[in-house]
């Protein structure tokens, strides 16, 4: 335990806190014995991974736990088929101890820098026509709770809190471990290939359903977009070589952008010039990988974030509405806006509770004025009932989100009994869940 320390700060840099007490806890009890410690002293508690959520989830002024001694894979159940891993394992370790035991999670977002908690925790999903978020994937996990309990929940052991804390928000409590679904290790081919505007909203439907795994990006300023299709192969194993790998996905798609960008912020007129050039820079590949590596890729430029989740059926007429706003607008953007799918689960709070869903997500480079788009776009998403992801920007209040989601006074319920106190509450908590 320490004292405070200087401020941290999220991933983009938009988010900063002071808190007033460090702890990095070494096992489950030393974090139950800390979580009644804060409440002793009157400080209210927070967990924070590595920081990639956009949103001020995890700030606080009062004592920070820092998960990083709570890592590594507890258990492996072969007949199961769960893997029990500790909360604060980076999901990219995670991947890789995965391989080594010919094992793999379904589906999985395009970053892997969070840790597992972190990322289900504000409902981090990749694209999928059947397969769902990381979130989806929990088949059990263990939650620290305001007056210091350990609480395991499944599907069959406090099933009502499970519903609830697969995506919690952190304000149910502190999740310490997590089990996951896996399965033998697979293959997949993955497709990408540049596509006009126009025809792939035309033929969204059609690619999403002959795809077990399709998304696309389309480049502002432009009809140009970028595709990707990913489907399960029976091999063999053709990985991007070490050189054309290294070409596209670092020095293109992070060292390249990554100026571009900068020259952007600095001159935002050359912006729609810049993304005619960079919307064609990219050719079409095919590759076949183990699937972290084909799901995941590299970011290192730094940007903000919105990211709306809508019906599926809309979301073609609301990027439709997207692009024709920005056409009309002064508006300069130099980051490609982002398309996935998910089907529906039964997560309480998860974007896609209930409904099949498509994603729609907004991105400006770091220290460019973001708020005019992200308005502009926020204010078509909510018109489709829009939900926004909870670890992105966005502007939405109790009072919106509980009409976007049926099951919200569930979750709420839940709150106020396992924290009725507040113990784990933050200026954010108290504008998307009320008091």
């Amino acid at each position: 335990m320490t004292g405070a320390r200087s401020p941290w700060r999220n991933w983009a840099g938009n988010v900063t806190a002071r808190p007033a007490r460090e702890v990095t806890p070494a096992s489950v009890e030393e974090l139950a014995a800390a979580v009644c410690s804060a409440a002793k002293d009157g400080l209210k508690v927070k967990a924070v991974g590595t920081g990639h959520s956009f949103t001020a989830v995890t700030a606080t002024d009062g004592m920070l736990i820092r998960p990083g001694l709570l890592t590594g894979i507890r258990e492996i159940d072969r007949a199961a088929g769960t893997v029990t891993v500790q909360a604060g394992t980076p999901l990219k370790r995670l991947n890789a101890a995965l391989a080594r035991e010919d094992l793999s999670l379904t589906n999985m977002g395009d970053i892997m820098e969070q840790t597992v908690a972190g990322a289900t925790g504000t409902g981090t999903h990749g694209t999928g026509r059947d397969s769902a978020s990381l979130a989806a994937q929990i088949r059990g996990l263990e939650l620290v709770t305001a007056d210091g309990r350990v609480l395991h929940c499944s599907e069959k052991e406090n099933a009502e809190i499970f519903a609830a804390a697969r995506i919690g928000l952190g304000a149910l409590g502190i999740v310490t471990a997590i089990t996951f679904a896996v399965e033998p290790l697979f293959l997949l081919n993955a497709r990408e290939e540049p596509m006009s505007f126009a025809r792939v909203t035309a033929e969204f439907d059609e690619l999403f359903t002959e795809n077990e795994h399709f998304e696309f990006y389309w480049f502002p300023h432009t009809g140009n977009c970028n595709t990707k299709r990913n489907n399960r192969s029976a091999g063999p194993e053709a990985p991007l070589g070490r050189l054309s790998g290294w070409f596209e996905d670092e020095f293109l798609s992070n060292g390249v952008f990554q100026a571009v960008c900068s020259l952007g912020r600095a001159v935002p007129a050359t912006i729609p010039a810049i993304a005619k050039i960079s919307s064609r820079a990219l050719s079409a590949r095919t590759y076949t990988d183990i699937p972290y590596k084909v799901f995941t890729s590299p970011r290192r430029v730094r940007f903000v974030e919105m990211e709306y989740a809508v019906p599926r059926e809309a979301a073609m007429a609301a990027l439709r509405e997207v692009r024709a706003m920005t056409d009309r607008s002064r508006l300069r953007i130099g980051f490609p806006v982002e398309v996935r799918t998910a089907p529906a689960d039964d997560i309480t709070l998860s974007t896609a509770s209930g409904r099949d869903t498509a994603y729609i997500a907004v991105h400006m480079y770091r220290g460019t004025p973001f708020q005019s788009y992200f308005t502009a776009v926020e204010r078509i998403m909510t018109a489709y009932e829009g939900r926004p992801h909870w670890g992105k920007l966005h502007t939405r209040d109790a009072a919106y989100l509980a009409r976007a989601y049926p099951r919200f006074g569930e979750f709420t319920a839940i709150r106020d009994r396992l924290d009725p106190d507040r113990l784990f509450g933050n200026a954010y908590l108290r504008r998307v869940l009320g008091d």
